[in-house]
């Protein structure tokens, strides 16, 4: 047969893919944020501030410059962190130790800022979380299949430990540190071959914090812990109303008023009543405004935005970029969660913020740079076609 009659090979081309479909949801959250803000925080921000738009305009100014950052990290390619996440991890610790120092300003009891210029503060631990997401997949990738071992999951596991610890001790955050320790447990979980093992460990802990919540609850009445004493608020809300207990008193009375279809945006009677709203309580508003119906839309579109994320993480190029996109994804989906459980006081209060909706512009920007990273490490993805 001659070369005329041969018929020509197709040709596969990678396809380069882009997730618009995860743009397009934090661009939805955002802006939804952003009406909840406003709808929150207008009452407390005109008595504080003389100024309803106070916390609307700055989060509008860090939004807008986290989208700006997100643009600039999603064009850096993804290999540049293997050569650099050992230093952004110590360079973590570093700053959360500058809290210890003259630099660190206390708000609302709370050791956890850095002062900078201009009146802004800082929040170090938001690094640590993105250090962790960056750095705990090179040192999983460092060990190879030695991580499947006992020895090698146990170095891994070290790694996020020192980074908690430091969180804990140097910010007495808490709540971030059970977020870091959770990143780093997660990422070993989906390298390691076995699940049966991390089942078992995961309802061994579960039982352990159940029974030791029930012997705290009986022994720390007397307690000057806050700590501990929010045990016993979480415990007995109404016993303890005025020591503590007020705020989780009245984002769960928001969240009885609002019914399933709420009393509509810019309602809300608690709002008022609510200590610092803005911040890790805005989703009882969102139920008393909007309702349970309102509450659902909110976990669907994170149930979409973590959708997203898998299905990045699934499609990588390498294990080291889905361990990095399965980080981000165990970050949003643990801070989710444990913001829901906390307004509806399944847990004690700790202080953690509803993603892209919460005022607060440390974590705006790094939470903005995570999905810079996500998008960027999606441009990587190839089909064929």
């Amino acid at each position: 047969m001659s070369n005329m009659q041969k018929k020509p090979r197709k040709k596969i081309k990678g396809a380069v893919y882009f997730d618009y479909s995860l743009l397009a949801v934090l661009v939805f959250l955002v802006c939804f944020g952003l009406v909840m803000l406003y709808s929150s925080s207008a009452y407390g921000a005109l008595v504080k501030y003389n100024d309803s738009m106070h916390y609307f305009k700055r989060q509008i100014f860090f939004c807008v410059l986290g989208f700006a950052g997100m643009y600039v990290v999603s064009r850096i390619d993804y290999h540049e962190y293997i050569k650099w996440g050992r230093k952004i991890f110590y360079c973590s610790i570093v700053l959360m130790a500058l809290v210890q120092t003259p630099l660190g300003v206390e708000v609302n009891g709370a050791r956890r800022w850095i002062q900078l210029p201009f009146g802004q503060q800082f929040q170090p631990a938001e690094v640590t979380k993105i250090a962790v997401i960056v750095f705990i997949p090179v040192v999983i990738c460092q060990l190879g299949k030695e991580i499947k071992t006992l020895k090698g999951m146990g170095q891994a596991f070290l790694w996020g430990l020192l980074a908690a610890g430091c969180v804990y001790i140097l910010t007495e955050n808490l709540s971030t540190a059970i977020i870091v320790m959770g990143i780093t447990c997660v990422m070993i979980f989906v390298v390691h071959p076995k699940t049966r093992p991390f089942v078992i460990l995961a309802c061994a802990g579960l039982v352990l914090i159940l029974i030791g919540v029930q012997i705290l609850g009986a022994m720390l009445s007397t307690s000057e812990s806050f700590r501990l004493r929010r045990i016993l608020v979480w415990l007995n809300p109404e016993e303890y109303a005025s020591e503590g207990g007020y705020q989780v008193m009245q984002g769960l009375y928001a969240i009885g008023s609002g019914g399933f279809f709420g009393k509509g945006l810019g309602n809300s009677a608690q709002k008022m009543m609510i200590p610092e709203v803005q911040n890790d309580m805005i989703l009882s508003v969102i139920c008393e405004e909007l309702g349970v119906f309102g509450a659902i839309i909110v976990l669907v579109l994170f149930g979409l935005l973590l959708f997203r994320l898998m299905f990045i993480a699934q499609n990588a190029p390498d294990v080291y970029s889905s361990l990095v996109v399965t980080g981000i994804f165990t970050h949003i989906a643990l801070q989710v969660t444990l913001n829901v459980m906390v307004v509806i006081n399944l847990i004690p209060t700790t202080g953690i913020t509803l993603p892209f909706i919460s005022y607060g512009g440390t974590a705006t920007l790094f939470l903005m740079a995570e999905m810079g990273i996500a998008l960027g490490i999606s441009k990587k993805i190839k089909f064929q076609e």
